[in-house]
């Protein structure tokens, strides 16, 4: 039974990452097959925007090197949305052939994430995104951005506030129709959270990307949310990390964000045991436990 809370928003979009944030930092070799499975899986389940894979070279992530055949596999359902991930116009190049219609970029809030992540300084990351941006616009496709170590970063510390809202205006002011703040190490918490969203002028843009990693990923949804956040990223299982930030766990688990928005009366539009299933079902091929509480918890029932 549902107990709402004061001040929440009456429905929210998961804005679901398992197939690229989530596979992308697997050991195991995932067929293409399976991942077009498990994007049907969540489309089935309820989803409707299933990040479906990147762009980026082969070289740096060899997980989604099959980017191109994955996309000719999927059968898109009327009303989901594919997004895929693009670093640059090659990428871009790339998904424009594919017929993509909407796009996500990445970019660091921190100066030695940009470096070791993008090859790039904090300012010059944007010489690398305008063009993309500019020409996604031009072919009529939509853009995300993500900006990382929105609260912290493992060489830097503690990011600046002042630091991730520059960032992040300055890619809304580009064209984005939406802004994910990424806790990329996990170190954010909710009083934290609250101070950040409270900073950009335009909140209901803001979307939430949380990691795991000290256990405050929900609490900190749970800020998010009474901030005015609608759009919260969640990982299948809770799968992933981040291959440039070694201490980076797994995302927010979207069956553990689901049991907690039923409980207190969002919608969500998702199937808990569909997903559920489809992430047992994902841990068995990946040959280890679903990180995620509530699947560890409903599969055994």
């Amino acid at each position: 039974m549902p107990y709402p809370m004061e001040g929440l928003p009456h429905q929210v979009t998961i804005y679901e990452v398992g197939p690229r944030d989530g596979l992308q930092n697997e050991s195991a070799v995932i067929p293409v097959e399976v991942k077009a499975e498990l994007i049907d899986r969540l489309a089935d389940a309820g989803h409707k925007v299933i990040e479906a894979t990147s762009f980026v070279h082969p070289k740096w992530v060899p997980q989604l090197a099959d980017a191109d055949e994955l996309l000719t596999r999927l059968h898109r359902r009327p009303g989901v949305r594919y997004p895929v991930l693009v670093p640059n116009l090659r990428g871009l190049d790339r998904a424009l052939d594919l017929g993509v219609d909407e796009i996500a970029i990445f970019a660091s809030a921190t100066e030695t994430f940009a470096a070791k992540n993008l090859n790039r300084s904090l300012e010059s990351q944007f010489e690398m995104f305008e063009p993309v941006v500019a020409r996604a616009l031009d072919n009529g496709v939509r853009v995300r951005a993500y900006v990382s170590m929105c609260f912290g970063d493992p060489w830097e510390g503690p990011t600046p506030i002042a630091q991730v809202v520059a960032v992040g205006e300055r890619l809304l002011g580009l064209g984005c129709y939406e802004l994910s703040l990424g806790d990329t190490i996990g170190v954010g918490t909710p009083g934290h959270v609250t101070a950040l969203i409270g900073a950009f002028r335009t909140p209901e843009r803001l979307a939430v990307h949380f990691h795991d990693t000290y256990g405050q990923a929900l609490s900190n949804t749970l800020a998010a949310l009474r901030c005015g956040v609608t759009t919260i990223d969640a990982s299948t299982g809770g799968i992933g990390g981040c291959p440039y930030a070694e201490s980076a766990t797994g995302n927010l688990a979207t069956e553990d964000l689901v049991w907690m928005l039923r409980g207190l009366g969002i919608e969500t539009g998702l199937d808990l045991g569909k997903l559920v299933s489809t992430s047992t079902w994902l841990a068995e091929l990946l040959g280890r436990p679903s990180p995620s509480r509530v699947v560890q918890a409903l599969s055994k029932g």
